[in-house]
């Protein structure tokens, strides 16, 4: 290196001269700035993160007067391992004295808290919605017979396969299907390698998939829950937070490694350069699945999806900063493998797009039919899915107050649709031409809830998410995602995403902070690991119940 001699990954760093540059938005950057400090003794205020702004793409909205906007929302358990280890560092904002995994593990021990669904499909039948016995997973012999096979079958069979290629056409019209479909936005087309995952990291679900027993929720949205504690928390510890950074473009040192000698970057309409000194370590965040979110109002749509060249170009660093690192990487041979590919990701959005939407009501009404319809209570019955919708679309309707800020006369619930392109049934056409009214009119022609004066106040926000499922893309190589320290890196690390981490499912909170661990981990040459990635297969007793619930 330019400046001071380069440490070897795997040698340990001495943390009191090490600069460490968290480039990007999202947990992966603040997980490994609070194990920076927390872990491997690095001072707080040589931390320095780079990103878009406050919490990035993970921030939830609260304006009452124009609706409510939730954030992406994703499922817990206890097998969130990492993310949980995380949440054990850091305080509750509601109370300094105890961790936010204590503050959820507190929420989810009173008995009107914990998650159990009485409905979690909804049919439509001739005289209404039907609650469909969705223990009965409708699969046939067959159907059984290939998921044995997908399970028992290695990744290097599966290779750049797509789950449509290892079953047959049954098998998507199952109620098995569908609850599995919308509990981890999968779809017919994505990757066969991330479907074998999932069957192995989460086979513990099986026999509770209907109920969604065991699943925890936090007290508020996941970004007041979980995000906003850790950023305090780091604010408070002196980490150096540089907001409004643009792309940034990376200079490497002319040899055979790969080692990050400066960082340039966009602030304020200039150009600004960090020099990367002899210790220092560069964490770079690949991708992003919010990137180019488009929101919508209650009266004007989310809008069409954009070409993959205007994407790119409209897109946040994430995507940018990954593509000109291969692209400049093309340059010099020895790096390509190395650095993932992007294009096999941003490139496929009419693959990974989802839409979600955030109604916000003045009425209790909404919650009362509801409730009668499900004989779920607000936060109890987690995602409940109506299964004949074009749209398919699947609601949750959480524990209130949803905010921190939320009026007692307001009610917040919210929901999502993996087919967004198609024509609604109720609103003939495609959800994203629809505007939030629209949206919430489809939603309650499928429940069966009248469409009168009751609605008159209330705000629906849709947002179309181009990049929602992309992680979940087949792969065209095993070398499309990249490992957490490349071959070769002397002082560069990936996070997110659509990073290699070998045996694990692509389930982001907990994907993302795991690459976080290893980068810190490797990095700063601990002898420390990863926690153990959580597999239900281990324990005999979990898999035999799996395995009777599919045979069921």
């Amino acid at each position: 290196m330019a400046n001071g001699h380069a440490a070897l990954v795997g040698h340990q760093r001495q943390p009191e001269l090490t600069n460490a540059y968290l480039i990007g938005d999202g947990i992966a950057s603040l997980a490994s700035a609070v194990y920076l400090i927390h872990h491997a003794r690095v001072p707080p205020s040589q931390i320095h993160v780079l990103e878009s702004g406050p919490s990035g793409p993970l921030r939830s909205t609260e304006t009452p007067g124009s609706g409510y906007v939730v954030s992406v929302e994703q499922m817990l358990s206890f097998s969130c391992v990492c993310l949980y280890d995380l949440l054990s560092i850091v305080p509750s904002l509601n109370d300094a004295a105890m961790t936010v995994k204590q503050e959820i593990d507190e929420f989810n021990a009173m008995p009107r808290n914990r998650t159990y669904s009485n409905s979690r499909l909804i049919a439509t039948g001739q005289d209404g919605p039907q609650i469909v016995a969705a223990k009965e997973l409708g699969l046939r012999k067959k159907d059984t017979q290939d998921l044995l096979t997908m399970y028992r079958t290695s990744e290097e069979k599966l290779s750049s396969l797509k789950v449509t290629d290892c079953f047959e056409e049954n098998f998507f019209q199952t109620n098995f299907w569908c609850m599995w479909a919308t509990m981890f936005s999968f779809q017919p087309w994505h990757s066969a390698t991330e479907f074998r995952r999932y069957l192995h990291r989460f086979i513990l679900g099986l026999p509770r998939i209907n109920t969604l027993e065991r699943l925890d929720v936090t007290p508020y949205n996941q970004y007041e829950s979980i995000i906003l504690p850790i950023e305090t928390y780091l604010k408070a510890q002196g980490v150096n937070f540089r907001y409004d950074t643009g792309a940034v473009r990376l200079s490497f040192a002319q040899s055979s490694d790969i080692e990050v000698e400066g960082i340039y970057f966009s602030k304020d309409g200039g150009q600004e350069f960090i020099q990367v000194e002899g210790s220092d370590i560069v964490f770079l965040t690949l991708g992003s699945t919010t990137a180019c979110a488009s929101i919508g109002s209650n009266d004007s749509p989310s809008g069409p999806l954009l070409s993959p060249h205007d994407a790119l170009r409209a897109s946040d660093a994430g995507w940018r900063n990954w593509s000109s690192l291969f692209f400049s990487s093309l340059l010099n041979t020895p790096h390509v493998s190395q650095l993932g590919n992007p294009q096999n990701f941003y490139s496929r959005m009419t693959e990974s797009c989802s839409l979600w939407f955030t109604v916000s009501l003045e009425s209790p009404e909404f919650f009362k039919l509801f409730e009668e319809l499900t004989s779920n209570a607000p936060g109890r019955g987690g995602i409940t899915t109506l299964k004949d919708s074009s749209w398919l679309l699947s609601i949750v309707v959480p524990h209130q107050p949803y905010f921190l800020s939320q009026p007692d006369d307001i009610q917040v619930f919210w929901g999502y649709a993996l087919f967004p392109e198609k024509t609604g049934d109720k609103i003939r056409k495609p959800m994203f031409e629809c505007t939030g009214q629209e949206i919430f009119t489809e939603v309650l022609g499928h429940l069966n809830f009248p469409d009168d004066s009751s609605w008159r106040n209330s705000i629906t926000i849709p947002c179309l998410m181009p990049y929602a499922t992309s992680p979940l893309l087949a792969r065209a190589s095993h070398e499309d995602r990249p490992q957490v320290i490349p071959k070769g890196s002397i002082n560069f690390a990936l996070l997110g995403q659509f990073v290699e981490i070998p045996e694990d499912a692509m389930f982001p909170l907990e994907y993302s902070v795991r690459a976080a661990q290893t980068a810190v981990f490797k990095m700063m040459g601990m002898q420390k690991q990863p926690n153990r990635i959580y597999k239900g297969e281990q324990n005999l007793k979990t898999l035999m119940m799996a395995l009777k619930a599919l045979l069921s």
